[in-house]
């Protein structure tokens, strides 16, 4: 395969071909028009000389141009990188500056107000200001295009402080009235649930993320229907409560989000945690192109390409989880988590018997004592890891500066009693979304890559030839336990 570039002429190219693999990687403002379009937009595709390339929605719009109708710029999976301006990006792509002032979200990833602009300014061309202003209005088109919710509901979902303002920025930026692009499709809601979509680029193993979370389930949290193809769980997030499902749709290549009306206010947190669940941002095509030197993890490219790292929802969650596995098996990691979970998490009705209760908070379980968490079916030496971790997240040790990297964030997991080097990478992996993080302590993966499949490498071995892999080791573990599955 051909590695990607990032030239002008290519860029024409990948928009003539209408190319998957660039969709959010650049959008394209048509001079004659003043509209700018993903790559894979299905209109005439435009003369070289009428066409300008951004690397953003927010660089785009700033240069005049509006987001297309037919394509939609909103639904471009994003082009995440691991740099301390893209994880600033994500928190104002989730909403921090809808509560915030640029001074108190400088100083809550610990910079100042003016470092703040310059980082955000030399990556994506605008002031974090605008870089927010066009999130906003974008996830707004996308609500008055996928949902009926009122235009007040969808200002204030959106982050806007009124509906004057959300309409006057609107109407000033896009030159039309919000309602004048509403789809009027009764069907798409109703008064119980939200439908919304987010798109990925292909190729998407949907079957196997399922599978691998069908297998991690935590009974009353979350459950996996095979069958139907989809997963369920209960949300809480901030005073919102609810749930939401996702399923897969294979011919639009989306994924698709059915969100019980309650959590209209928080869709834009929301939103954010389940991208990162689901890895919607991943870039199958360039990580398989580096991946694939490797003999063993080409074959499993091929068995099951579009793999994705599973996340989590909830980085909490996902860490107590880890802790429960540490040294027993997969299952009976799960058994005991929905022990705990319908213990100790508060109890809440969705349409579905199997997702009844929330994850219980940090401050529930720091507040237990050790007996009370051990009587769940785990040594009080577990019981202890888990109470700690409990008390280091409830006063925020999970709330890392952006920028942290792999090395700094697994060390400071690994101060923790009971967290060694497996915990830490785990989290990082799921929880904390590092490509590069890999627990090379795993006997799975040791036994992956051995030739004798009755013996397996230490984990100076595995680690030694995981130098090759980065910085895509986590999805090399997937493909590795995948191929274990095969």
């Amino acid at each position: 395969m051909q590695s990607i570039s990032t030239s002008g002429q290519d860029y024409y190219r990948a928009l003539a071909a209408k190319d998957a693999r660039f969709d959010g990687i650049f959008f394209a403002g048509i001079t004659t028009t003043g509209i700018y379009c993903r790559p894979i937009c299905r209109v005439k595709t435009p003369r070289q000389s009428s066409c300008v390339f951004f690397s953003s929605q927010a660089a785009a719009e700033a240069a005049g141009f509006r987001p297309c109708l037919r394509c939609r710029p909103e639904l471009a999976p994003y082009n995440l990188q691991q740099n301390l301006a893209h994880a600033i990006w994500q928190r104002i792509s989730a909403g921090a500056l809808n509560e915030h002032s640029i001074e108190v979200f400088a100083g809550q990833v610990g910079l100042s107000s003016r470092q703040l602009r310059r980082v955000i300014l030399q990556e994506f061309g605008v002031s974090p200001i605008a870089l927010a202003q066009t999130q906003r209005l974008l996830f707004a088109k996308k609500l008055i295009q996928e949902t009926q919710l009122s235009m007040t509901d969808i200002a204030f979902a959106a982050g806007f402080g009124s509906v004057r303002r959300f309409n006057a920025l609107f109407e000033s930026r896009y030159s039309m009235a919000p309602g004048s692009i509403r789809r009027l499709q009764a069907s798409l809601t109703t008064q119980q649930e939200i439908s919304l979509r987010l798109a990925y680029r292909p190729p998407y193993a949907w079957d196997a993320l399922l599978n691998y979370l069908n297998g991690r389930a935590m009974a009353g949290l979350e459950q996996v229907d095979l069958q139907q193809s989809c997963y369920r769980r209960s949300v809480r997030i901030d005073d919102k409560q609810g749930w939401i499902q996702v399923s897969h749709d294979v011919e639009k290549q989306q994924l698709r989000l059915d969100i019980s009306a309650g959590l209209s206010s928080v869709l834009l947190p929301l939103l954010a945690k389940i991208r990162q669940q689901f890895d919607v941002e991943a870039n199958p095509v360039l990580i398989a192109q580096h991946l694939q030197h490797d003999p063993l993890l080409a074959q499993q490219i091929a068995r099951t390409p579009g793999l994705r790292v599973p996340g989590s929802f909830d980085a909490f969650e996902l860490a107590i989880r880890a802790i429960l596995g540490q040294q027993v098996s997969v299952a009976g990691a799960t058994t005991v988590s929905g022990r705990l979970v319908q213990r100790f998490g508060e109890p809440t009705i969705t349409p579905w018997a199997g997702v009844s209760h929330h994850f219980p908070t940090p401050e529930k379980l720091a507040s237990l004592s050790i007996e009370e968490i051990a009587s769940i079916g785990v040594p009080k030496t577990r019981a202890a890891t888990i109470q700690a971790f409990a008390r280091f997240a409830a006063a925020g040790g999970l709330q890392l500066a952006p920028g942290l990297a792999l090395n700094e964030i697994v060390q400071r997991l690994k101060t923790l009693p009971g967290i060694g080097e497996w915990t830490a990478q785990y989290i990082a992996m799921r929880a904390l979304r590092f490509s590069n993080a890999f627990p090379a302590g795993d006997l799975g993966l040791q036994k992956a890559v051995s030739e004798d499949p009755s013996a397996r490498c230490n984990e100076k071995q595995l680690l030694l030839r995981a130098e090759a892999w980065s910085p895509w080791r986590s999805y090399a573990a997937l493909l590795l336990w995948q191929s274990l599955s095969a």
